[in-house]
């Protein structure tokens, strides 16, 4: 073990020898059959603050020692939990204040995760434990690494205490001149206007949303800096050869869905060693793979391509996540698909009391064996054996496509909603659109990173294409950084709602989108609601001809392209100079040049475009596109009062060029968009011509090996032409009732291990299955 790295596959459960029924002491019974399973780490302590210290100053690590020496006997590793995001009732008895003040009032004790994490008697007994559970552990030859606290967020404190440090915040940001800070954010709106420090008032109920956006900022970095302040503390005690990582989770929709709210995870997990995350997810009939996917590629992307580590997903799980035959060994190869090098269950046995019952663990509530803990078995000896986990283990990625997402975005968009434009709940949010994006590339097997709104420019040219869903909040210098993308050849798609205001949620007052209405080769100034009645009509003569009409199904922009200062159309005079694309109207007679083609994004004049500047400012309906430049209109809106405008269009801009998707399309119309813009973009990925068959997922190993993953998540066996060359390392499993593998059914399988493979060969995978192709 590194401090960055593991050294080979890591699968294992949380285990709490503190939650066992009374008097039951079978500590070696589990860790036997752990190791029969080829369970070879368990995580432990990180809930269990009340237990390790009963009373102030007193510490009993009893539970840890047991934990730790049985696990050592049997050759299974430990991560530590540091114990803190579960209070014990002294502490809140001592210091009430350690709960934290929501919306909802004053904190009560009972569920965990109810701190206020700035709070000053918090963090006091909080790196007491941390330094004495460390301090006690870091010796222990088992002890591989450390999780920093669990699924850490700022639980929606507006205490005292951070309202605080909120003010003393802003003070410094402003240099202590509140006319800047009025001004900055628009205060003077329903007399919000601040003129004295001390009359700052409670944010709780702010109705400015650059204001409560900047209080979501300041908290999130609250997240960033107590796990940093825990790191560092853990770094203290901790060997070289011991890592410290944190279980990062996401939005809760009764599973991981989508970027979480409380936490900007690229800049919290700058702290840890190996970003660590906790991935759930339906299973039974529901399972798709597509939050695994996700999840791991987020995770992955924190540290631009590192591995990751699994530190939760269920076993049995909540009611109607019990996993049928296949399925758990499909999931836990679906996570090394994505990168993970550990994959761990919470948890390894149910719990007999209190609020988790009946999620449950990898055993159920009589701890015997069971189907599920069989088929963990499955795939925890497979993956042991040199010939499946060393060629697995260290899976890199080389994508070239990436959505770029932003706390702000979805923060603002929480409170101006997509539908309404109010914070009502109404309509979809920002992960709705986000998902919709990154689960049509999912479905045409194209894999994709997530990028921060700070990636620099040398990150982003690592793309050939770039998606910015619902990017509502963008700083100056992402604007910057995504046009030089596009005129240095890349392929940009934006939907609705991208680049609407700055990263403090001012709206932009120019012409939208701000910045780049040359790039894009269309602007917008009104836009609304479709309900129900706006279809989406794709052009016959253009690139998406063939495509279906749909229906708008959330916000729709009225896009104009092609039309001169007062109005005039002028489609069809010179089209088709730059990119030559069917379906294209504006002007044109030269190459596209970077600083003068189009729209200048201070004034609206043009450049040395030929165009005269007084006939390309906005005056009354009109956007002239430049002379050399020209907008292709892919789609226009199927509604008699706004079919002369653009809903989806497409622009060449320097050797790149950027689309526009003006409303949110059905999840069918938004795989064609992609499928297409894919294509455009030139990325070709060898799971392009099994779209809709089985997931492939992709990377390179640590011999420089391509690995192929071919995932059935389907209950029909499937048959197909090998995309790829190779040799199989992980062959079809035919699972029975019991868990275990059936013999008879698994050896009349064609694909075995070992089995070379030519591209075009027939594959045949049966359901909730696998094939993994190494060459």
């Amino acid at each position: 073990m590194t401090k960055t790295s593991v050294d080979r596959i890591l699968f294992g459960a949380a285990y709490y020898d503190e939650y066992m029924p009374a008097g039951a002491d079978r500590i070696e019974t589990d860790m036997r059959m752990m190791e029969s399973a080829g369970i070879n780490v368990i995580r432990i302590a990180e809930s269990t603050w009340s237990t390790c210290e009963p009373q102030p100053g007193v510490f009993d690590f009893n539970h840890v020692d047991h934990a730790l020496d049985a696990a050592a006997r049997h050759g299974i590793a430990v991560i530590v939990g540091t114990p803190t995001y579960a209070v014990p009732a002294w502490l809140v008895r001592l210091h009430p204040d350690v709960l934290a003040v929501t919306p909802n009032g004053p904190g009560k004790y009972g569920p965990r995760q109810i701190m206020d994490i700035v709070n000053p008697a918090y963090r006091f007994y909080g790196e007491r434990v941390i330094r004495r559970l460390i301090e006690h552990v870091a010796s222990h030859p088992a002890v591989i690494g450390y999780q920093v606290d669990n699924e850490t967020k700022y639980y929606d404190s507006v205490s005292p205490e951070i309202q605080a440090l909120f003010v003393k915040y802003l003070r410094e940001k402003f240099h202590d001149d509140l006319d800047q800070l009025n001004a900055h954010f628009g205060l003077d709106y329903w007399s919000n206007r601040v003129d004295a420090w001390e009359d700052f008032p409670d944010v709780t109920n702010s109705i400015n949303q650059s204001l409560r956006g900047e209080f979501d900022r300041f908290r999130r970095a609250q997240v960033a800096e107590f796990l940093a302040w825990q790191t560092g503390i853990v770094r203290e005690y901790a060997r070289e050869d011991q890592f410290v990582t944190q279980n990062f989770d996401f939005e809760w929709r009764g599973y991981s869905y989508g970027i979480q709210p409380a936490v900007d995870h690229f800049k919290a997990s700058a702290a840890v060693d190996i970003t660590g995350v906790d991935i759930y997810h339906p299973t039974e009939d529901d399972l798709t793979g597509k939050e695994i996917a996700f999840g791991g590629d987020m995770t992955r992307s924190t540290k631009n391509g590192a591995n990751y580590l699994v530190l939760e997903t269920e076993a049995q799980g909540q009611h109607g996540w019990v996993p049928f035959p296949g399925q758990l060994r499909l999931q836990a190869y679906s996570h090394l698909a994505s990168g993970a090098d550990m994959v761990e269950y919470w948890h390894w046995h149910s719990i007999h009391n209190s609020f988790e019952t009946y999620w449950k663990g990898l055993l159920s509530h009589d701890m015997e064996p069971n189907p599920t803990y069989e088929e963990a078995g499955v795939f925890g000896r497979e993956v042991a054996r040199p010939e499946v986990g060393e060629r697995l283990v260290h899976l890199r990625k080389r994508n070239k496509v990436a959505i770029m997402v932003s706390n702000e975005a979805l923060s603002a968009l929480d409170w101006s909603r997509v539908e309404t434009g109010f914070p009502d709940g109404v309509g979809v949010n920002y992960n709705d659109i986000v998902r919709r994006v990154y689960d049509a590339l999912f479905e045409l097997n194209v894999e994709c990173d997530f990028l921060p709104v700070d990636a620099p420019g040398e990150r982003l040219a690592q793309y050939a294409m770039i998606v910015t869903p619902a990017l509502y909040c963008a700083p100056e210098e992402t604007i910057a950084r995504l046009r030089g993308f596009v005129a240095g050849g890349g392929h940009l798609v934006s939907t609705m709602r991208s680049f609407v205001t700055d990263d403090e949620v001012t709206v932009w007052h120019d012409r939208a989108p701000h910045g780049l209405t040359d790039v894009f080769g269309m602007t917008y100034n009104q836009f609304t609601r479709p309900k129900g009645r706006v279809g989406v009509a794709f052009a016959d003569d253009a690139a998406l001809a063939g495509t279906p009409d749909a229906q708008a199904e959330a916000l729709i922009e009225l896009l104009k392209v092609g039309v001169l200062g007062g109005g005039a159309d002028v489609a069809g005079s010179a089209v088709g100079s730059v990119a030559g694309d069917a379906g294209g109207v504006g002007v044109g007679a030269g190459a596209g040049d970077v600083e003068t083609a189009g729209i200048s994004d201070d004034s609206g004049a043009a450049g040395s475009s030929g165009v005269d500047a007084a006939a390309v400012t906005d005056s009354g309906a009109g956007l002239a596109i430049a002379a050399d430049s020209v907008t292709e209109v892919l789609a226009r809106y199927g509604h008699y009062a706004w079919e002369s405008y653009a809903a989806v269009t497409r622009h060449a801009f320097g050797k790149g060029s950027a689309e526009w998707i003006g409303t949110l399309l059905d999840a069918d119309t938004m795989r064609a968009v992609m499928r297409e813009a894919v294509e455009h973009a030139g990325v070709e990925g060898a799971g392009a011509a099994l779209a809709g068959k089985v997931v492939v997922r992709q990377g390179v190993n640590s011999a420089g090996e391509t690995v192929t993953y071919l995932l059935n998540y389907s209950a029909e066996s499937v048959t197909f032409a090998s995309p790829v060359a190779g040799s199989v390392v992980v062959a079809p499993q035919v699972i029975g009732h019991d868990g275990l593998i059936d013999e008879a059914a698994s050896a009349s399988l064609a694909v075995r291990p070992g089995l070379p493979v030519a591209a075009g060969d027939e594959l045949t995978i049966p359901r909730w299955n696998l094939i993994v192709i190494v060459g």
